[in-house]
């Protein structure tokens, strides 16, 4: 069943859309620096032990081991939020602009409205005119 592409964007809150629109990119903006900030954390590599170590320095080197792989992952997951605040920024700046050029046709359509009203009032004066004649 295909989708109702124009009931589903009637019942859209597009008033709440505009009204909210600076208010996310304000939101991108401010996540984009705090985030923007901080530079990407570097790892650094492991140093294999020899496996003829005495249990306590074994431990101690399988402890190493998980905290420089939790290390890795701590930089993977903070790069990728470094990446998801440059989307976001991305697409608060498209939907500000997507709600400045939505205003702009809402003026034009306006001032068409009025024009077709004018020149519908002109053709009825018209009209009347050449039938009361």
């Amino acid at each position: 069943m295909p989708i109702p592409w124009l009931a589903v964007l009637q019942s859209v809150p597009w008033s709440d859309v505009l009204s909210n629109a600076p208010k996310v990119a304000d939101g991108a903006k401010k996540l984009w620096k705090t985030i923007g900030k901080k530079s990407p954390v570097s790892t650094t590599d492991a140093t294999d032990e020899s496996p003829s170590l005495a249990p306590e320095a074994q431990s101690i080197s399988t402890l190493h081991a998980r905290l420089l792989k939790m290390e890795a992952g701590q930089v993977e997951l903070h790069n990728q939020m470094f990446d998801s605040s440059e989307l976001i920024k991305a697409l608060a700046e498209q939907n500000a602009l997507l709600i400045a050029r939505a205003d702009a046709m809402r003026v034009r359509v306006f001032r068409m409205q009025v024009a077709i009203a004018v020149v519908a009032i002109i053709a009825i004066t018209g009209l009347t005119l050449v039938a009361g004649r």
